[in-house]
């Protein structure tokens, strides 16, 4: 496959979101053959399972992004120990009607940034329970439950020279991931 587009998920709408800085940042690590492009979610309606056969505009835009995608990226907040609930809703919308999920097979990887010591652990626990059922592989390891403290980010937005060496392995597993389940 000459280029992976890969579908990223940010859970979380704030402006400023240390998720959302993530997600731009760890995609410089990637190698040129993958693409990355942020989804928009903050306009999907409430799932309503009424509207499942007459889906609206953004959930049909959505769900076509995230088919055409090799791969997904969800970088993902924490809030009271669980996902957001935009991102949820995202993952309802795009998963239905019964039988009709865009995330079927697609490789997903996790990762998440938080003020609190232990990340967004419990948040990704959670997210990984819910790929498991919508049948999405997700990279198991390694791991990245990242704090947000001085020197994440560098002043241009990207990596920090502290946490590159493991992100950059977090990439490189997450890399390897997508084209073995693309092959």
């Amino acid at each position: 496959m000459s280029q992976y587009k890969i579908a990223v998920v940010v859970g979380s709408l704030r402006r400023d979101s240390f998720n959302r800085k993530l997600a731009s940042a760890i995609a410089k690590l990637a190698p040129s053959d993958f693409v990355f492009e942020q989804l928009q979610i903050d306009d999907l309606p409430h799932y309503n399972q009424d509207d499942d056969g007459n889906q609206s505009a953004p959930v049909k835009r959505l769900k076509a992004a995230v088919s055409a995608a090799q791969g997904l990226l969800f970088v993902t907040a924490e809030y009271n120990r669980s996902i957001p609930g935009v991102l949820k809703n995202a993952i309802d919308q795009a998963s239905r009607p019964y039988g009709q999920s865009a995330w079927k097979g697609k490789p997903a990887g996790i990762l998440g940034v938080s003020v609190g010591a232990v990340g967004t652990a419990l948040a990704q626990q959670h997210l990984r329970n819910v790929l498991a059922y919508l049948d999405a592989p997700t990279l198991g390891q390694p791991e990245a439950f990242i704090q947000a403290k001085d020197g994440l980010f560098d002043d241009a937005g990207n990596i920090g020279e502290d946490s590159k060496k493991f992100l950059q392995a977090w990439m490189d597993s997450y890399v390897a991931w997508v084209k073995t389940h693309n092959a």
